[in-house]
């Protein structure tokens, strides 16, 4: 029976997975914000399964995802490891979380200080790693200029992070949480198994 269970598991993380690298291609440009950041909502399947079965499920489901989109990667994988640290971030924090607190209120509470160390973490590591890496390909000046050009008091590296990366995240974290807290609960006999699913707090 252990052994179905962890098939089971195995194979929806897998498809969500998938899920997860589809939904990252429809990304959209918020007008606020500069070119080089654009929303997609590719969070959302890891999210759903870190609530499912634990936060490493969510971080496989990121990993899955990122490791798909380095065979077509166009930033020399930046952009995936980006995504795959920030996103984990995120999606191990609430998971984590939401294991202590099974409730649909601590699902908020789990969502929402996920969000808050997603940008904690993606300020970090766009600080100190990404945007050194990036400057391989493009001179830190020109992306300051293009982030100020949407909020002028961007004027240093700091500013960058601290107007225009940190906000970027948030507004990622809390669009990702709204549409996973409508769509978990009709998701998780699905996933789970009717009789498992309905001891799941949310």
């Amino acid at each position: 029976m252990k052994s179905q269970s962890r098939t089971r598991v195995m194979v929806t993380v897998a498809m969500l997975g998938a899920v997860s690298y589809i939904l990252a291609f429809f990304e959209f440009q918020l007008p606020i914000f500069p070119s080089f950041l654009k929303l997609d909502v590719s969070d959302i399947p890891s999210l759903i399964a870190a609530f499912a079965f634990g936060p490493l499920a969510g971080i496989a489901v990121e990993f899955f995802k990122n490791a798909l989109q380095l065979l077509s990667t166009t930033t020399a994988g930046i952009g995936e490891l980006a995504n795959f640290c920030i996103g984990s971030a995120f999606v191990a924090t609430a998971g984590l979380i939401y294991k202590r607190k099974h409730t649909r209120s601590g699902a908020l509470i789990s969502c929402i200080v996920g969000a808050i160390v997603m940008a904690i973490v993606g300020a970090l590591f766009n600080y100190f790693v990404l945007l050194a890496l990036y400057e391989k390909f493009m001179p830190i000046d020109q992306i300051i200029a293009m982030a100020a050009a949407f909020f002028p008091a961007i004027k240093t590296k700091l500013d960058l992070v601290l107007w225009s990366i940190i906000p970027f995240n948030l507004v990622k974290g809390f669009v990702v949480i709204l549409i996973t807290m409508f769509i978990y609960k009709p998701l998780s006999p699905i996933l789970k198994g009717d009789h498992v699913a309905q001891n799941d707090g949310m």
